[in-house]
């Protein structure tokens, strides 16, 4: 048995609650194609209200501002108190901002419904990371990629909304969507009892795996959380040229239409989701560094061919990358986790807030450059980012030795 195999051990009594996870990533799922419906709906916004690449960019910059700056500070306080019925208020939050998007006149009101869309996240993500690592009895990985991959699952499917909904009918048709959001919010209240009734059995086998990661020094901790700090930069500021930009991309030089260039995202976004399920079970059962090195710098050689690649092969090479870079991001979630125990809101808050804080602001400046230059220009710079995974090298292995998880074993 290896060592991160055996670490489910030490959960006796503590099952994984597969209902849970399948609750929590259809929520996130629900919250996740809400919210991406925004930028799927970018080309209506941009010819509506005449909008420049800039604009489109500070939409986006509002939405993951707004998410990015208080997820961690949401993180932080339901460590210190938990609060498993923030969930239901969150997507409430979403709710609301969708209705201020179906009826905005003007770009102020859009950014107002981009924040509020933003906040019903920062305030989702956390509580919901926490509520599947105590329902995943051990299996870290496999409870976070089941989370995230709800949540990829339902950025693919915003597009496909966006164009065979909203597009065709129009901005208002975006208030339909509010009944989703009702659905998720019912049962999200279901998550919050079951969070509630299960604290205090989760936390005592919490404290037990805890005992088995190796000590690390203050500053060592400070600086690995740094390295995946770069390491989510490089990520999402790649994907955000893919998730804000690349339907505008394949129309201008591919000359596609709006609803094949949906289409073309929706396939993208696709190999996304199922990168993300992949990942975390491989984590839990090779280790984390190993997956966290090989998705980062693996994906270089693949983002360097795209800007070259015709229409036939750029659909090709974004699945490839879309499977390769998606399946870093639960692991590097379970992995600062376990850097820095007990604060899985705070840490969770953290990577989910600089992930989209990263997105958001890649996809400002992104735009600002695709204004200057061209957005072929966007593409080749973006394909050098996955380079920044060297780094991954410099992270300390965490995973119990193998002796240290049979002493626990025969303790």
């Amino acid at each position: 048995m290896t060592a991160t195999r055996a670490d489910t051990s030490i959960y006796v009594g503590h099952k994984t609650a597969f209902n849970i996870l399948a609750a929590i990533s259809v929520c996130h799922l629900l919250n996740d194609m809400l919210s991406s419906l925004l930028p799927s709906i970018y080309p209506l916004l941009k010819s509506s209200f005449q909008l420049n690449f800039a604009q489109v960019g500070l939409i986006t910059l509002t939405y993951q501002t707004t998410a990015s700056l208080l997820q961690p500070l949401v993180g932080f306080y339901t460590d210190r108190k938990p609060t498993p019925y923030s969930l239901p208020v969150g997507m409430g939050l979403t709710l609301i901002g969708l209705l201020f998007l179906s009826i905005a006149a003007n770009f102020l009101t859009l950014l107002f419904a981009a924040a509020l869309v933003g906040t019903g996240s920062s305030v989702f993500h956390p509580e919901s990371s926490r509520v599947a690592r105590m329902a995943s009895g051990g299996q870290h990985g496999l409870a976070q990629s089941l989370f995230q991959v709800g949540g990829n699952a339902g950025l693919s499917l915003g597009p496909l909304m966006a164009a065979f909904i909203v597009l065709p009918r129009g901005q208002s048709s975006i208030a339909w969507f509010s009944v989703v959001a009702l659905v998720g919010i019912v049962i999200l209240a279901r998550v919050s009892g079951w969070a509630t009734k299960n604290r205090s059995s989760v936390k005592k086998s919490s404290a037990a795996h805890q005992e088995q990661r190796p000590a690390l020094s203050t500053t060592r901790v400070a600086f690995s959380i740094a390295v995946l700090m770069a390491l989510l930069f490089s990520k999402f500021v790649y994907l955000a040229s893919l998730t804000s930009y690349y339907t505008f991309y394949l129309m201008n030089k591919f000359q596609v239409s709006v609803q094949s260039a949906q289409v073309h995202l929706f396939v993208f976004l696709g190999a996304v989701a199922l990168g993300t399920i992949v990942g975390g079970p491989v984590g839990d059962r090779i280790g984390r560094k190993r997956v966290i090195w090989s998705s980062i710098l693996g994906v270089l050689p693949f983002t360097l061919a795209l800007p070259y690649a015709n229409l036939f092969w750029t659909e090709i090479l974004s699945v490839v990358i879309g499977l390769i870079l998606a399946s870093a991001f639960s692991v590097i979630v379970v992995y600062a986790q376990e850097l820095v125990p007990g604060r899985v809101g705070m840490i969770s808050g953290l990577c989910f807030g600089f992930a989209f804080g990263m997105a958001g602001l890649g996809a400002a400046v992104l735009g600002q450059l695709a204004d200057m230059t061209n957005i072929n220009f966007v593409y080749t710079v973006c394909s050098f980012l996955p380079a920044v995974g060297l780094l991954a090298a410099f992270l300390p292995n965490i995973e119990p030795s193998t002796s240290q998880t049979a002493r626990t074993m025969e303790a």
